[in-house]
């Protein structure tokens, strides 16, 4: 008698193993979007802070003022903040982008982000102050939100131009 071993995989145990791989698989996929959304969100979220951060500091550096705006170039402001934004130097301090004024940074929005924001941007003065009498909020959120999950991200910039966010559900 041979003690010789078998060696390889039947095809009743190649096929359990397949079923329980796409069971687990159809478990995870939808929490792993979820996840995918979230990060989506963090990203962007972490873009416009720092557009938000970079236009303050420059209307402060210039003691002139700065900006950023909606923006689907990289050139002009467009107010549609879906495309992208735009931070800009306002070198004549009137408020608002014009055509000889230096775009000093452009991010472009994915497109699996709804984003709203005010229509002419958001200005700060010589000091860092937000030019707008009143408080100024920038919406962002997954086009496709998981229940009971915190991703949308409002932003709001006060009176003296501080930023700040808070996560909300969709």
């Amino acid at each position: 008698m041979s003690l010789r071993r078998i060696k390889g995989f039947t095809l009743l145990e190649l096929m359990v193993t397949v079923a329980v791989v796409a069971i687990l698989a159809g478990i995870a996929f939808p929490s792993f979007e979820s996840t995918i959304r979230s990060s989506r969100v963090a990203a962007a979220h972490n873009e416009l802070i720092g557009l938000l951060n970079l236009a303050r500091s420059e209307a402060i550096r210039s003691g002139r003022g700065g900006g950023v705006c909606a923006s689907t170039d990289g050139a002009t402001c467009s107010g549609s903040w879906g495309s992208g934004a735009l931070a800009y130097a306002d070198t004549n301090g009137d408020g608002s982008k014009g055509a000889s004024e230096v775009a000093l940074r452009f991010v472009t929005s994915n497109d699996k982000l709804v984003v709203t924001g005010p229509d002419a941007g958001i200005s700060f003065d010589g000091r860092g102050r937000r030019r707008a009498s009143t408080d100024q909020q920038i919406t962002m959120k997954p086009s496709t939100c998981s229940p009971n999950v915190q991703q949308q991200r409002v932003f709001t910039v006060n009176a003296s131009g501080q930023v700040s966010s808070v996560k909300e559900e969709c």
